[in-house]
């Protein structure tokens, strides 16, 4: 949980810019105390960095609105619902393909968000807690409810083997799997072919598709501009693409049926990735 108590060690010129920035006030955060939070984000994230550095980087805005939900501030949770509500009902929907199970995906996400759970004195235990700015919010939110989707589809299908899967009498055949054996197929060649990218080009991957930092903000991070890392996040991921048909082929799934998967589940496919990322980051 990020509380804001601790060293601050934010130098006061910054600090003074980037709580003007996040409109923390509004929400009735105290100057001080959103300079601790900075200072909490940046010993936990990134202590080897520059802290000026480390924290120019962050959503500020984002920030300030998430600690304030976490805390149960009216005004901000106002904000919330009309910046990201329909949103995530959207995504979620587009996720499971589904109107019910997204909503219901969409409703757990709140739950979370809103808090299930209460700590001594009565206070929720809200998921916005643990929100850092790094990325924008709205990429943290759509990557909870990806890795949410991705846990209750693992859940669903623990006890059935990729190739019974396969082999399920008049469902499919190996050239024309189902749609539960190409999702395992598809999770599976995926992790593969990030398994065997190198640490660098994970890195690009997670901080332009998970962080969903600009162009130029990679490019500042790596000391190059912006148009080498556009070039070299086209090459990475043509590779990974081909490499996941490859991969899926190799299965014993045709070559055009591979090809497929990709251009008719690419939602499956953008789940996996950002789930791979996520759990390379939490390691």
């Amino acid at each position: 949980m990020l509380t804001g108590v601790g060293e601050n060690s934010v130098s006061g010129e910054l600090a003074a810019r980037l709580y003007a920035e996040s409109e923390a006030a509004a929400y009735g955060i105290p100057a001080s105390e959103f300079a601790g939070l900075l200072a909490e984000v940046w010993r936990k994230c990134a202590p080897d960095r520059g802290q000026a550095e480390f924290l120019k980087t962050l959503r500020v805005k984002d920030l300030a609105l998430a600690q304030a939900c976490a805390r149960g501030n009216e005004k901000a949770w106002d904000c919330f619902l009309t910046c990201y509500r329909e949103k995530l009902y959207v995504a979620a929907k587009t996720m499971t393909r589904d109107e019910v199970k997204g909503r219901e995906l969409a409703d757990w996400l709140y739950a979370e968000l809103y808090g299930t759970r209460v700590a001594e004195g009565g206070r929720r235990i809200s998921k916005l807690e643990s929100f850092g700015g790094r990325g924008s919010l709205e990429g943290w939110l759509k990557t909870i409810l990806a890795q949410e989707y991705v846990n209750r589809f693992r859940r669903q299908r623990k006890f059935v083997a990729f190739d019974d899967a396969l082999e399920v009498p008049g469902q499919a055949d190996a050239g024309d799997p189902s749609l539960a054996a190409k999702q395992m197929a598809l999770e599976a060649a995926t992790d593969a072919a990030l398994a065997a990218l190198g640490e660098e080009e994970r890195f690009l991957l997670a901080a332009y598709f998970l962080d969903e930092r600009t162009l130029a903000e990679v490019g500042r991070m790596l000391g190059a501009h912006e148009s080498t890392v556009s070039r070299r996040l086209e090459k990475i991921t043509g590779r990974l693409r081909r490499d996941i048909v490859g991969r899926l082929s190799k299965s014993g799934i045709a070559k055009r049926k591979a090809e497929e998967i990709l251009e008719l589940d690419v939602r499956d496919l953008g789940v996996n990735v950002r789930e791979k990322l996520a759990q390379e980051r939490r390691a």
